[in-house]
């Protein structure tokens, strides 16, 4: 594996075990004003339990990680980008378990080449009522991804470096649902990345191994 990804990987992991930069980190990225201010990001009881997998490996020498662009179907997050996830099932042993079989079902992650780093803070998610894990792990290569284009419409797969370039970062006012919102995004390769999955990404890009992402030469 190569040097500097291996010490990236190393620093990541290390951020990971320390506080996380958490709320705060997130807001950064959510729509405002949010509906109800903070109180209504309080999980209902019967929220799901839900993970996603951000999966960081080495291609075209730098970082990169998959996204989904989700089909359209009757629901709250059709047609948007997200990162591979879903709900807990019967079998799932935890949530890690969850993220990792998400994965695999939706673009082919084997979990054999996944090694999990660790996890960044849960975030709920009010409109599909989803309290969210990100699980953070990392592949020595890039994967033969292999969408299933029922949960599919398209693979995105972005390198760190174009999320953290200023130029592809931006705040649009959109009529959300009973609002109108100044909504954080990122636009990447034609594609909108906001909501739930651009504060999740927001965490992660506030812990010290983002703030310097390796380019190096693949052997």
């Amino acid at each position: 594996m190569n040097e500097t990804f291996q010490n990236f990987i190393a620093a990541l992991q290390h951020d990971l075990q320390q506080p996380l930069p958490g709320r705060t980190a997130q807001y950064h990225m959510a729509p405002q004003p949010r509906p109800g201010a903070e109180a209504d990001d309080s999980p209902q009881t019967n929220a799901r339990q839900s993970s996603v997998l951000i999966l960081v490996y080495p291609y075209a020498n730098t970082v990169y990680f998959p996204l989904i662009l989700r089909p359209t179907y009757p629901g709250v997050h059709s047609g948007q980008v997200g990162l591979p996830g879903g709900g807990i099932e019967e079998g799932d042993n935890d949530l890690i378990d969850t993220a990792l079989r998400e994965a695999h079902e939706e673009i082919g992650v084997e979990p054999a080449q996944v090694t999990v780093l660790g996890q960044l803070s849960t975030l709920y998610v009010r409109p599909s009522n989803n309290l969210v894990l990100p699980v953070v792990g990392w592949a020595a290569e890039r994967p033969t991804f292999l969408p299933d284009p029922r949960e599919v419409a398209l693979l995105i797969e972005a390198s760190l470096l174009e999320f953290l370039d200023p130029a592809n970062q931006r705040t649009e006012v959109w009529q959300l649902q009973n609002r109108t919102a100044s909504v954080p995004l990122f636009g990447v390769q034609n594609q909108v990345v906001w909501g739930a999955t651009a504060m999740i990404l927001g965490e992660l890009f506030a812990l010290p191994a983002l703030r310097q992402v390796p380019r190096f030469v693949q052997a």
